[in-house]
């Protein structure tokens, strides 16, 4: 029986975010988009401000009988860099913090857990800043951003950014790939 779930997830740009979560098995859709704020029908110009209390997400519906919660998170955690406060790399502003955005009680509580059990695993470890916090509302982004990195492979942002980051999850997460 197929039971679909949504959760959003920011982990950056969510160029980088979309491209590596479509490959997974189970992620029946994978939408670009904004949330976490608080402007009304927010743009890409309006985000890139960075004063709307927005992060650039991509919202996630897939299927639990195929794939976990805590499973998209593993590969969420290991495909961003978690510790660094509104910053993915070059990208800087609170519109690329990283950021779990949740339904329900239930997808509350597992990010919760999956994140202490990451803060536990290593005294030396630096610490997830990653917000978890209660979807309000989805804000679709513009077409142009969908599909962006299919639509885009040879631009430079795509070669240097996103391949790297698809690389590392085709290696590590083999064995969760729709097509691998």
């Amino acid at each position: 029986m197929e039971s679909k779930e949504i959760i959003v997830l920011g982990g950056g740009c969510f160029w980088c975010t979309e491209a590596v979560f479509k490959m997974l098995k189970g992620a029946v859709l994978v939408e670009p988009g904004y949330a976490g704020g608080t402007l009304a029908n927010p743009t890409y110009e309006d985000i890139g401000r960075g004063n709307t209390g927005h992060a650039e997400v991509v919202a996630i519906e897939y299927n639990s009988a195929l794939v976990s919660l805590e499973t998209l998170l593993t590969v969420f955690f290991a495909s961003h860099d978690p510790t660094t406060k509104d910053r993915q790399g070059n990208d800087v502003g609170t519109q690329y913090r990283s950021i779990i955005l949740y339904e329900n009680n239930q997808q509350k509580e597992i990010a919760e857990k999956f994140i202490a059990g990451l803060n536990s695993s290593s005294e030396k470890g630096t610490p997830i800043v990653t917000e978890v916090k209660k979807l309000e509302r989805f804000y679709p982004a513009e077409d142009y951003h969908k599909n962006y990195y299919e639509n885009n492979k040879n631009k430079a942002y795509c070669q240097v950014v996103i391949n790297p980051k698809l690389k590392k999850v085709q290696e590590k997460f083999r064995s969760l790939l729709k097509h691998g």
